[in-house]
């Protein structure tokens, strides 16, 4: 067992579910995957259950029933890797959009900077997205302005999805007080880190959109990202350490 853990929540990836797990899988450096998947109806936990016969070990799947939300299956992942050991948890989309070959680097920020958060940031050297069109950059961009702007936060890729986790951090989290589930649980993530007095550092990443299969975003879920941040300035962060629940 590798002390580094993937977690990658799916819905209907079948078009890319094998293709990031044997491309993960083939790093130099070692990590284990944890598919964490939705009920997915188009076979996408047939495919990872296929190939963990393969990879035995090194593969696993947790099947969950319907679409319950980002947050919650990443939630889901962190305390399924707590109980098993692994020190350092990185989030990671099933698309290609986070590109697997930059898992070392956010790993190795962690060590040499002796971080417990780091950040796969699009917007640390200027914006490094492939394949958006100019209006969704722009909202990403500027929606990340936004949070810094109301939480004073320094982090300025805020809602970045691909980040790698320490247990130090994550055994400090009392999980029943994160109150997102969709991309707004990332800006909370990170917020919370920040606020507790954790270290978070950005790794510059390129970002590419997906080609095969269907984006997940929703007009709903960045009404949440966008609107939900105004509640966090409001609330005690205290409460999400465990020390002090």
């Amino acid at each position: 067992m590798s002390e580094r853990l993937v977690i990658t929540p799916t819905f209907n990836e079948k078009e890319n579910i094998e293709k990031i797990i044997r491309k993960v899988f083939s790093l130099d450096m070692e990590f284990d995957m944890l598919i964490v998947d939705d009920g997915s109806p188009d076979g996408t936990a047939d495919i990872v259950k296929r190939l963990m016969k393969e990879f035995p070990e090194r593969l696993f799947i947790e099947e969950r029933s319907g679409k319950l939300g980002l947050g919650t299956a990443y939630i889901h992942g962190f305390k399924w890797a707590l109980e098993r050991g692994y020190k350092y948890v990185t989030e990671m989309d099933a698309d290609f959009s986070h590109n697997p070959e930059d898992l070392p680097r956010l790993y190795d920020a962690c060590i040499k900077e002796n971080a417990q958060v780091a950040v796969g940031s699009r917007y640390c050297n200027g914006v490094s997205v492939v394949n958006w069109p100019m209006g969704r950059i722009l909202m990403s961009y500027y929606a990340s302005a936004y949070v810094r702007m109301i939480t004073r936060m320094k982090v300025r890729d805020t809602t970045a999805g691909f980040v790698c986790y320490s247990s130090e951090f994550l055994s400090a989290l009392n999980f029943d007080r994160i109150r997102f589930i969709g991309y707004a649980f990332q800006i909370e993530m990170k917020y919370t880190a920040w606020k507790l007095g954790f270290k978070v550092v950005e790794v510059p990443i390129i970002f590419i959109d997906r080609t095969e299969g269907t984006s997940k975003m929703s007009s709903s879920i960045f009404k949440e990202a966008i609107f939900g941040v105004m509640s966090l300035r409001c609330k005690s962060v205290k409460k999400l350490h465990k020390k002090t629940s």
